[in-house]
């Protein structure tokens, strides 16, 4: 599986175009394009980034207001 596939496979709802891009390493500021893995969770979203120049990995985690989780959108 590559990392793209591995992005939209575990991406959940989220389109392509919803997905952080250019994020910077938190090791050498270099931007990295898009995460390799999105795990998403009640209330928050976790994102897996590897830099292809200092070879650095890290976690970044999105975690949303409650208010946001309250009142969540029905389906059509």
């Amino acid at each position: 599986m590559t990392k793209s596939t591995m992005v939209k496979a575990h991406s959940g709802d989220m389109s392509e175009h919803d997905l952080p891009r250019n994020n910077p390493c938190a090791q050498c500021g270099t931007p990295i394009p898009r995460p390799d893995w999105i795990e998403p969770s009640e209330g928050r979203v976790s994102y897996l980034w590897t830099c292809h120049a200092c070879n650095y990995r890290f976690e970044a985690i999105a975690i949303f207001d409650e208010a946001a989780l309250e009142h969540p959108p029905l389906a059509a």
